[in-house]
C-alpha cells in the first residue's frame, strides 16, 4: 500500500464523525480529552524534563483582535467567527488585508530561549480553518490570501532549529468554520447535509501530512476537539501520521487516549500529583489564546513563576500561551514578564528542568519538587520567624542551602521534621528556592493529607482535595468560565445535605493560640440560610450559609470567604476540624476551603 494511501482514513472512519453527538455542544470542555496512552516512550524523555513550554495562538483572528463591525468581545479571541456568526465569506475577506508585516521569527525564538523556554508549538490552522502555512490543499492561507504572501512557519521552524528548542504543530482536526463540510459552522451550512468524509479526505488529513514532511522534525503535533472516531479509526490516524514523523509527540486531545502524553483541560491544574503518566497543564497569559487588543489582564512573572513551580510539583509541564497580533508583535507584557521568568530560571531552574514531583505535600510556605538526593523548597511565603518547617522527610539530611548563591543553611532534624533557619530575604523574590541534599532513600510524603497550620503564617488553607468524608459527601473538580470560553477549574466537596454527610480536616498546628475560620464556599440561592456546623476539640460552632451564586458552567462561579467563627488551641499537635449541615436538607454549599488566620 502506498503511503499516500494509508494516510486516509476509511470511509466508515469519516462517516462516524458526521453522527457524533459531542459537537452539538458549544465549547464544552467534555470534550478534552485528557487521557493518553501511559507506556514508556523513549521519545517522552525530552519532553518529560523539559518542563516549560512555549503556546503560540497566532492566526487571521489575530488581525481582528477582538473586535467585529464595531462591537468588543471578550474571552477567547481565536473564538471571533464563532461567536459573532460571521459567515464564511465574509470572514475570508479579512485575509486581504492581513499582513504581520513586523513578524521576526528570530526574535520571537530568542525570546523564547531568553524565557527559558524548552518547547514551543504554534496554531498551525485553527477552528477558523485558515492556514498560517504555504499550503498546496487549501488556497484559504497566509501565503496565497493574503499580502504578505510568505510563509512564517517555514522562519520559525527554522529559528526554533537554531536556539534548539523543540518545534511543533497545534491543528484543529475535526471543527473548520471555513470549509461547508467541516465541523461545527452550523450558521453557514445545513449539518445534515455535511460530508464530513470529503472534509477529512480533501483538507484534514492532507493538511496534516504537508506540515509533518514539510517543515523538519516536530518535536510536538498538538491536536485539538477529539470526538466523533472510535478508537480502532482513531488508532488508524495516530499510526499513519506516526510513519510520517516516528519520533515527534501526539497531544491527548488526538483521542481515544491515543495520545502519546495527557494534557489537561485548558488552565487546569491537578490537585495531586500524577506519578503514572507524562503531562502538560496549558494556560494562556491574559484571558484570551488569541489576541485581543483590549484583553490587558496579563500575569506577571511572579503568577508565572509560581504556576509553573506549582505545576512542576506535581510532576508536570506548563505550556503557556501568548497571542502576537494581527502585525506579528508578541504583546510587551508578554515579552517582559517572560523575560523576567527567564532570569529567574537562569538562578533557580535546576529546580524545575528535569524536576519531579516534591515528597513533601504543599506546605504554608509553598511547594516542592524533587531530583534523586534532592528536595528543592519553593518558598514563596516566609514564615516570620524565619523557622521553615519542612515535615515528614524521612532522610538522611547532609546538606542545606540557597540555590542560588550556594550558601549553607544552619537546620536541626527532630524526629521526621527537618527545620531550617532561614535569612531575611532580600528584595523581592517570588520564589526563593533551598536545597536539601541527602543520603540514600527519602520516603515519598506527597500524598499525606494531614495538613500543616502555623501562627507564623497570615493564612493557612484547609483545601477540599485534603477532606476525609463521611456519608455522601464528595471532591469534585467544577469547571465553568468567566468570559467566553475562559475555563476555570475549583475542586469542592459537594452534595453534603444531610448532618451524616461531612468533610473532616487534619492538622497539624505547630502553635497554640487563636484562629478565625474562614469558609470558602459557593452557595446557590436554594441552599442559602442554612445551618451549618464546624466542630473543632470538642466544641461545635455554628453558622449560616450566605447565597453567592448558582453554578453554571457558561458563567462565574461565584465564591465568598465566610469568617464565622474563632476557635482556640491550648497545645501544639494534631487535631480534626469537621464541617458538616446541622439539619437534613438542600447542599449546604460547594465548599472550597477553609481558612485559619491566627490572631497574635
Amino acid at each position: 500500500m502506498k503511503l499516500s494511501t494509508r494516510i486516509f482514513l476509511s470511509a466508515a472512519v469519516l462517516m462516524a464523525v458526521a453522527s457524533s453527538p459531542a459537537f452539538a455542544q458549544e465549547q464544552d470542555p467534555g470534550m478534552w480529552d485528557k487521557s493518553s496512552l501511559q507506556k514508556d516512550n523513549p521519545n517522552l524523555k525530552w519532553f518529560k524534563e523539559a518542563k516549560f513550554g512555549m503556546f503560540i495562538h497566532w492566526g487571521l483572528y489575530s488581525k481582528l483582535a477582538g473586535e467585529y463591525k464595531g462591537k468588543r468581545y471578550y474571552g477567547s479571541g481565536e473564538w471571533i467567527m464563532n461567536q459573532a456568526k460571521i459567515p464564511a465569506a465574509d470572514y475570508a475577506k479579512e485575509a486581504k488585508t492581513f499582513n504581520p508585516v513586523r513578524f521576526n521569527a528570530e526574535e520571537w525564538a530568542r525570546i523564547a530561549k531568553d524565557a527559558g523556554i524548552r518547547y514551543m508549538v504554534i496554531t498551525a490552522k485553527h477552528h477558523e480553518g485558515f492556514a498560517m502555512y504555504d499550503s498546496k490543499v487549501s488556497d484559504f492561507n497566509i501565503v496565497k490570501a493574503t499580502p504578505y504572501g510568505k510563509d512564517p512557519m517555514k522562519a520559525l521552524a527554522e529559528a526554533t532549529r537554531k536556539q534548539n528548542i523543540p518545534f511543533g504543530f497545534y491543528y484543529s482536526q475535526f471543527i473548520d468554520w471555513h470549509e461547508p463540510n467541516g465541523g461545527r459552522n452550523g450558521w453557514d451550512f445545513d449539518e445534515s447535509k455535511k460530508d464530513y468524509q470529503k472534509y477529512y479526505r480533501e483538507k484534514a488529513i492532507p493538511q496534516l501530512k504537508e506540515l509533518l514532511t514539510g517543515y523538519g522534525p516536530l518535536g510536538i503535533v498538538w491536536f485539538d476537539m477529539p470526538g466523533g472516531l472510535t478508537k480502532v479509526q482513531t488508532q488508524q490516524l495516530v499510526d499513519s501520521l506516526h510513519q510520517l514523523q516516528p519520533k515527534s509527540l501526539f497531544s491527548s486531545r488526538v483521542g481515544q487516549g491515543l495520545g502519546d502524553y495527557r494534557d489537561f483541560g485548558d488552565s487546569e491544574i491537578p490537585d495531586v500529583p500524577i506519578k503514572d503518566a507524562v503531562w502538560e497543564s496549558i494556560y494562556t497569559h491574559n484571558d484570551s489564546w488569541g489576541y485581543i487588543k483590549h484583553d490587558m489582564n496579563f500575569k506577571s512573572s511572579e503568577e508565572i513563576i509560581r504556576l509553573l513551580a506549582r505545576v512542576a510539583s506535581k510532576g508536570g509541564n506548563l505550556m503557556l500561551n501568548v497571542g502576537p497580533d494581527g502585525l506579528g508583535n508578541i504583546p510587551p507584557y508578554s515579552v517582559k514578564y517572560l523575560l523576567e521568568t527567564g532570569m529567574w530560571l537562569k538562578k533557580y531552574g535546576e529546580s524545575i528542568y528535569g524536576s519531579d514531583y516534591g515528597l513533601v505535600p504543599p506546605q504554608p510556605w509553598g511547594v516542592t519538587t524533587s531530583k534523586p538526593g534532592r528536595e528543592f523548597l519553593h518558598v514563596f511565603h516566609r514564615p516570620s520567624d524565619g523557622r521553615l518547617l519542612v515535615p515528614g522527610l524521612k532522610a538522611k539530611v547532609t546538606k542545606v542551602y540557597d540555590l542560588n548563591t550556594k550558601v549553607s543553611l544552619k537546620w536541626t532534624v527532630d524526629g521526621d521534621d527537618l527545620f531550617l533557619s532561614l535569612p531575611e530575604f532580600k528584595g523581592r523574590n517570588p520564589d526563593q528556592v533551598f536545597v536539601v541534599e541527602y543520603s540514600g532513600k527519602a520516603q515519598d510524603h506527597s500524598d499525606n493529607k494531614t495538613t500543616v497550620v502555623s501562627p507564623q503564617y497570615e493564612q493557612n488553607n484547609l483545601d477540599a482535595i485534603s477532606a476525609q468524608l463521611e456519608g455522601k459527601a464528595e471532591i469534585k473538580s467544577l469547571t465553568y468560565s468567566h468570559y467566553y470560553g475562559d475555563w476555570k477549574h475549583t475542586t469542592c466537596v459537594v452534595e453534603m445535605k444531610s448532618p451524616s454527610d461531612a468533610a473532616e480536616f487534619k492538622m497539624r498546628l505547630t502553635g497554640a493560640g487563636d484562629y478565625k475560620v474562614i469558609l470558602e464556599y459557593a452557595c446557590p440561592q436554594e441552599s442559602a440560610r442554612q445551618e451549618g456546623k464546624i466542630a473543632f476539640n470538642g466544641k461545635d460552632y455554628l453558622f449560616r450559609t450566605l447565597r453567592t451564586s448558582e453554578f453554571d458552567k457558561s458563567a462565574p462561579l461565584m465564591f465568598i470567604k465566610h469568617t464565622v467563627a474563632i476557635i482556640s488551641a491550648d497545645r501544639a499537635g494534631e487535631y480534626n476540624l469537621k464541617v458538616s449541615p446541622l439539619q437534613e436538607g438542600k447542599e449546604l454549599f460547594k465548599l472550597k476551603s477553609v481558612g485559619l488566620v491566627p490572631i497574635n
